[in-house]
């Protein structure tokens, strides 16, 4: 007998005690004890308690039984704090870095999760939730392999360098070291329109960046000063991680490169399709490398809560913004972005 069949016949095993276990200490608590309640309610009851044994005991089975070695968590799309399960109706796909970052310690927790694969098909995205994702991995106890399919960009990279090693095809865009910071510029328009702007405010800069008035010279430098603090940050990164020199990694000049000349500019680690990856990691994990998809824990009713009030506050943000600097942190109307 095959130890995928014991395993098999263990699982079915546990599960056939588990329910019959179940039903008996249930028709005992709701049918023979309380004799005036109706026979009816009794079963219902006993047929309660035997679902939710039969999911613990599964629940148990999944991690007790599980011949997975490797956990594959993937970043794909841009990099938000919320990702499209802000939107309602809530898509499917991208979720936000706050669960990748819950599935990545997910992973960490699980004893049958020896080495993490990250999957990398971004172009970036927002600066603090990429670094999230970034110093999940960089925790992860065990070796952790990046692995670039179509895109690993700016925040994208940023996160490719918390792992021990990152991998890409000969194909793949990588690289974009640099930051970029934009606001909208309208104020030429509302002056045609008819439109003033009057705000009150105190502090110099509390209203830099907002888009209904001219910005200034000094407002200019200041938010630029903003961009090259992240992007002394993001090189600063990226060589320790890397362990690059700073120089080297500036003179990318935030281009992105094919997987080949990415590999030859040490940005990567090697060039190969997924089975390549895999071999990787048993290497440095030393034992089989069988996947595990691990996928965001929030079920159906809480991507629809998420996107209802998402949906809330975008209709929110949206009056707000007829008043520019409300809903701004700061008041600084600018994005900033990896």
């Amino acid at each position: 007998m095959t130890s995928s069949t014991k395993r098999s016949v263990a699982s079915v095993a546990v599960l056939a005690v588990a329910a019959v276990l179940a039903a008996v200490v249930g028709y005992v608590l709701f049918v023979i004890l309380p004799g005036d309640l109706a026979e009816l309610i009794g079963v219902v009851l006993t047929v309660l308690v035997v679902a939710v044994a039969l999911k613990v005991a599964g629940a148990t089975l999944a991690s007790r039984f599980a011949n997975y070695t490797v956990a594959e968590v993937a970043v794909e799309g841009p990099i938000t704090r919320d990702g499209d399960a802000s939107g309602f109706p809530p898509s499917p796909g991208s979720p936000g870095a706050d669960e990748v970052v819950e599935q990545i310690e997910r992973a960490d927790e699980d004893p049958n999760a020896e080495a993490l694969l990250v999957k990398l098909n971004t172009p970036g995205g927002q600066i603090v939730p990429s670094e999230d994702i970034r110093l999940a991995a960089e925790r992860f106890d065990g070796p952790t392999v990046g692995y670039a399919t179509d895109t690993c960009a700016s925040g994208g990279y940023a996160i490719a360098i918390g792992c021990d090693e990152l991998w890409a095809r000969e194909g793949s865009v990588v690289g974009s070291i640099g930051v970029i910071g934009s606001r909208p510029n309208v104020h030429e328009l509302a002056d045609r329109l008819g439109v003033s702007y009057e705000q009150f405010t105190a502090g110099e800069y509390k209203d830099a960046g907002l888009p209904l008035k001219e910005i200034s010279p000094d407002e200019r430098a200041y938010l630029q000063g903003i961009v090259d603090d992240y992007y002394d940050q993001f090189v600063e990164q990226v060589a320790e991680g890397r362990d690059m020199d700073e120089e080297a990694v500036r003179e990318t000049e935030a281009r992105v490169f094919l997987g080949t000349e990415a590999h030859e500019r040490g940005l990567v680690d090697g060039l190969g399709d997924r089975e390549a990856v895999l071999d990787r990691i048993e290497e440095l994990s030393g034992s089989e490398a069988v996947v595990e998809e691990f996928t965001p824990s929030r079920g159906l009713m809480g991507r629809l809560r998420g996107g209802a009030a998402a949906t809330a506050y975008a209709f929110g943000a949206g009056v707000a913004s007829a008043f520019p600097g409300e809903g701004a942190p700061g008041g600084i109307d600018v994005r900033f972005r990896r």
